[in-house]
């Protein structure tokens, strides 16, 4: 058990899968909330407001271009 302690370095692991993870989530996390805020406003608009499927589908599609344009990921210089 002594060994254990011994043979642990703070600050020496490799942490790139977890790095990949974080990125995956955060990735799937973003867009999973656009998707649903998209649907959301299709259907509200489709359902509620008595607009046709166009008439919901329309907004839903520049919502949908717009998210993706303010998502996606920046360059690490800026």
């Amino acid at each position: 058990m002594d060994d254990a302690a011994d043979t642990y370095h703070h600050g020496d692991q490799n942490i790139s899968e977890q790095a990949h993870t974080y990125r995956v989530f955060d990735e799937l996390t973003k867009y999973g909330a656009l998707h649903v805020a998209v649907l959301v406003l299709m259907l509200t608009l489709w359902f509620c407001l008595g607009v046709d499927f166009l008439g919901g589908l329309i907004p839903g599609l520049i919502v949908l271009a717009l998210g993706i344009w303010f998502l996606r990921r920046k360059p690490a210089g800026h």
